[in-house]
């Protein structure tokens, strides 16, 4: 009996762990450029409105994460069949987006962790 507790108890524990890796792929920069310039996706910029101010990534549109309220009312106007790629300033509030995300049932989160700092270090290259 315990082993088939046991066993159970593990299956839930991957099964649960596979989707989170599913549902959340971390994105470098060159295959973020790829799937977001000049596309029609869901780009969501995650930082304040003084950050998108001074620039953004082709035409993210900006939910400021720390505004919890309204980032929530904000998320509910996504489509969560759809991807959506999202960023910050470099990668803390985008990996906590995405574990949000996730749990309100969006199918597919492309994580931009590198964020904004290196998007702008690359580009001047």
């Amino acid at each position: 009996m315990k082993n088939i507790v046991l066993t159970y108890l593990l299956f839930i524990t991957f099964t649960c762990f596979s989707q989170d890796k599913e549902n959340i792929t971390i994105l470098n920069y060159k295959k973020f450029k790829e799937n977001v310039v000049g596309k029609k996706v869901q780009l969501i910029d995650l930082r304040t409105d003084e950050e998108y101010k001074a620039g953004f990534i082709d035409k993210a549109i900006q939910m400021n994460f720390l505004e919890t309220k309204l980032f929530e009312k904000q998320v509910k106007l996504l489509d969560k069949n759809k991807p959506v790629y999202i960023y910050c300033h470099s990668g803390g509030r985008s990996s906590r987006a995405a574990k949000f995300l996730m749990e309100k049932g969006f199918k597919k989160i492309y994580d931009f962790s590198e964020g904004y700092k290196s998007w702008i270090k690359k580009n001047k290259r």
